[in-house]
């Protein structure tokens, strides 16, 4: 048999069959040859079925379940797998006898069988010859028969109305095909590829929409050529009904108006569940009206939610419209619709739990205080929207735990760092396939209350796009006289937002929408001092990380000392990460030596951490020597707190120009500018002759020159070193300053002042000079911190210079002469 004359029946689809059952053969000539010259045995095992005609060279599947049949197929597929079958005349009849069965049947051969679990068996059967039933000989445990072959009747080759009738099946045939959408197209591929006439026959009349009786009729006739007519009388008929059927369906389809059109398909598909055991949709929708009766929403939203459920009452379920309107209506169930939770007012407990779990954070602390206490004293104020801003790492996100913990509400999360779509903040509308609600909402129904702590972390990092600008969006979620009516696009109804208390993080405010930082109260959050970073390993990071890692609270103990080490030595930044990360290495190093019985210091000391963590990473800059002029100790802020910066001038022969390095930004390039202009204008008030200017330039130098640095504060600490550099006067010793300047030579305020004195403290520096003005900042520093330091607040740079500069020269002081022309 050539491979060229194999197709796949994919209507068969045993899919659990191997992949040699996966092609059915067709019937070629010398395959009908083959086949005639097989002999049938006298005696055959016979197989009834209960609603189905086998024909000569057909491949049909069959379910065995009859505990007999089941017995029969097993010795066939222990024998030659031959076996007779026949159909019954009464398809009801559940074990049937030889009376039972029609005299005609087929020879079949079992070409693939296959167990099912509830233990019936799937058999391919192929029909050979055709038979006639002589003496049924045995009945249990199954039927036997002696049978003898029904020879057909062919018609001579040159039969000119055979071949007619043969070409007319097969049109007929394709036409069927083409009417009919349960029939898959290939079929007309395989009519076309039959070359047997009397197989076609049999394969058209196999498939035939014809009772057991009909089909018996067609398989009893000998004759080729009358059973190819009859089979084309039956196909004319089919044909026509066919036809009839589907004009039919056109006209009602036409008649039909789209709300009966609605109601007949749900009907059917009503029936059909029911029919499969499935739950109606009725079930769930009387759930939906029980639980819409539990909740505590007002009159406009029941009306609405009544609505949207008789509406979908009337959809389809089976279009996406269906999913999406259920969706909707459980969103509205879930939505915590004036459900809050009972605030806790007792403030010393609250206290309590903030400072327990966070260290610092006064401000912060202090607020959410008073909060609580006016919403003791007035229930229905509305709550407040903060805006924690400062570096990473110092506790911005983790405080939205703790109050939420102290007010006794629920607590949730969004973040959003890089939203770049307007419609996460305000939903999809459900016109769209997929649509959901925004996340707002979304989290306020994880919530399960509509008074939840929400924070909204790194709101500074929002972004637009082609999609719409999401802080636009958030204008209504965070302003307190709309979002009692916030609108989120799928849910369609205004959702009161009022009393969500809103913690927004941010590291800069620089990238905040305006109108949007309006909105909120902004609480700045500073890094942590080396002393809070110390206060904080011992009170929270090392508790943590060796619970964290199954060992006693008292397996070891770090004294103060080597805590700041570790602080000073291992870590630079604004919060405590790196921190915790280093306190888990030195714990996890602990856990080793105790599940390896090596020995450890219980004390643990410098050189233990050394050996842990490796040699130091940082150093802080300490002061140096007054003994060079024009080197000035100056405080700057970074992201991970303060330090003290070193601002270098040296004269040298040239034509008066400024040079600046150390990769200055723009800022202090001007401030270095000014100073020198300053200088030139008012060289009489520091003892500067005129002339230097024109004979000598200057060059200024920041140290670090891999490291970028800019903004105003070193503006006085450069005039100063200047001026040191033209007079030669000796700076006075442990003197660092901070201020911007003026040409008309005033000094003005600058910020990060806290974080300033304590870079000025640990670098052992005792007096600080400073503007009028952030005096201001000096009185909200703790006064532990400013122990040791005297500080001078000045209004004009000549008063900076009397401070800083002595009125002796400095060591091996530089002459400058100016020649006379």
């Amino acid at each position: 048999m050539s491979h060229e004359k194999i197709i796949s029946l994919d209507n068969l689809s045993l899919q659990d069959l191997d992949s040699n059952a996966e092609f059915i053969p067709l019937f070629s000539q010398e395959d009908e040859e083959a086949m005639n010259k097989e002999e049938i045995p006298t005696e055959l095992s016979i197989l009834p079925l209960r609603n189905m005609v086998l024909f000569p060279g057909v491949v049909i599947p069959i379910t065995a379940g009859r505990d007999k049949s089941i017995k029969l197929i097993n010795e066939a597929l222990e024998g030659n797998k031959t076996i007779g079958v026949v159909a019954q005349l009464n398809e009801e009849v559940e074990v049937p006898g030889g009376n039972d069965v029609y005299r005609f049947g087929t020879v079949a051969k079992i070409l693939k069988t296959l167990k099912l679990p509830d233990g019936n068996i799937t058999v391919i059967l192929q029909g050979k010859k055709r038979f006639a039933i002589d003496e049924i000989i045995q009945e249990d445990p199954y039927l036997k028969a002696k049978v003898v072959e029904a020879e057909d009747a062919k018609p001579d080759a040159n039969d000119l109305e055979f071949k007619t009738i043969i070409e007319t099946i097969k049109e007929t045939a394709q036409e069927i095909v083409r009417e009919n959408p349960n029939i898959p197209s290939e079929a007309a591929f395989a009519l076309k590829n039959i070359e047997s006439d009397s197989f076609l026959v049999n394969f058209v009349s196999s498939n035939l929409n014809l009772d057991v009786a009909d089909k018996q009729a067609l398989l009893e006739k000998n004759d080729l050529k009358e059973r190819a007519l009859e089979t084309l009388r039956r196909m004319n008929t089919e044909l026509q009904k066919l036809n009839l059927k589907n004009d039919i369906q056109t006209k009602v389809r036409i008649d039909l108006d789209q709300q009966q059109k609605e109601y007949f398909l749900h009907q059917q598909i009503k029936t059909i569940q029911e029919e499969l055991g499935g739950v109606s949709h009725e079930q769930e929708f009387e759930e939906m009206r029980t639980k819409a009766k539990s909740k505590k929403w007002d009159t406009k939203i029941k009306e609405h939610f009544d609505k949207e459920l008789s509406k979908m009452q009337r959809m389809n379920p089976q279009v996406a419209e269906f999913s999406i309107q259920r969706n909707y209506l459980e969103l509205l169930l879930e939505l915590p619709w004036n459900e809050y939770t009972k605030d806790k007012f007792d403030l010393k407990n609250a206290k309590k739990i903030l400072d327990k779990d966070h260290y610092g954070l006064e401000d912060v602390k202090r607020r959410v205080i008073e909060h609580m206490a006016v919403l003791k004293l007035r229930n229905d104020m509305k709550s407040p929207i903060l805006c924690l801003y400062g570096p990473p790492g110092v506790g911005k996100t983790s405080i939205g735990k703790s109050v939420a913990k102290a007010l006794g509400r629920e607590y949730v999360r969004i973040s959003l760092g890089g939203l770049r779509d307007e419609a996460e903040i305000r939903g999809h509308r459900k016109t769209y396939i997929g649509a959901m609600p925004g996340r707002i909402i979304q989290s306020i129904k994880k919530a399960k209350t509509s008074n939840p702590v929400f924070v909204l972390d790194e709101i500074d990092k929002l972004s637009s796009s082609n999609q719409g600008d999401p802080s636009s969006a958030m204008l209504e979620v965070l302003d307190p006289e709309q979002n009692k009516e916030f609108y989120d696009n799928f849910v369609e109804l205004g959702f009161d937002l009022s009393k969500v208390m809103f913690i927004a993080t941010s590291n800069s405010l620089n990238t905040i929408q305006p109108a949007l930082l309006d909105r909120m109260e902004v609480i700045e959050m500073n890094g942590y001092t080396i002393e809070e970073k110390t206060e904080i390993l011992r009170q929270h990071l090392l508790p943590k990380q060796l619970k964290e890692h199954g060992l006693d609270a008292k397996i070891i103990s770090i004294s103060k000392k080597v805590m700041e080490f570790i602080v000073t030595k291992y870590t630079r930044e604004s919060g405590v990460r790196r921190l915790d990360k280093e306190v888990a290495t030195i714990v996890r190093n602990i856990a080793k030596s105790i599940v390896l019985e090596e020995e450890f210091n219980e004390k643990l000391t410098e050189e233990d951490i050394i050996k842990i963590l490796g040699a130091p990473k940082y150093d802080y800059d300490k002061y140096e020597s007054n003994d060079v002029a024009g080197v000035v100790t100056g405080l700057a802020w970074t992201r991970v707190g303060g330090d003290i910066l070193f601002i270098e001038s040296i004269l040298s022969e040239g034509k008066g120009t400024l040079t600046m390095t150390g990769n200055l930004g723009n800022v202090m390039k001007e401030s270095a500018t000014i100073a020198l202009e300053y200088i030139k204008s008012n060289s009489n008030l520091f003892g500067i002759d005129v002339k230097v200017f024109d004979k000598y330039k200057i060059h200024v130098h920041v140290p670090e020159g891999a490291t970028p640095k800019d903004g105003p504060s070193a503006g006085i600490a450069m005039l100063t070193s200047m001026v040191s550099s033209f007079t030669q006067r000796k700076i006075k010793k442990n003197v660092a300053m901070t201020g911007e300047i003026t040409l008309r030579g005033k000094v003005l305020p600058v910020g990060g002042i806290k974080e300033k004195i304590l870079a000025a403290k640990r670098a052992n520096i005792k007096e600080i000079i400073l503007c009028k003005d952030n005096k201001r900042d000096i009185d909200q520093i703790k006064p532990e911190y400013l122990t040791g330091l005297t500080f001078h607040y000045v209004d004009k740079m000549t008063e900076v210079i009397d401070l800083a500069l002595t009125n002796q020269k400095v060591k091996n002081a530089k002459e400058l002469t100016i020649k006379e022309a």
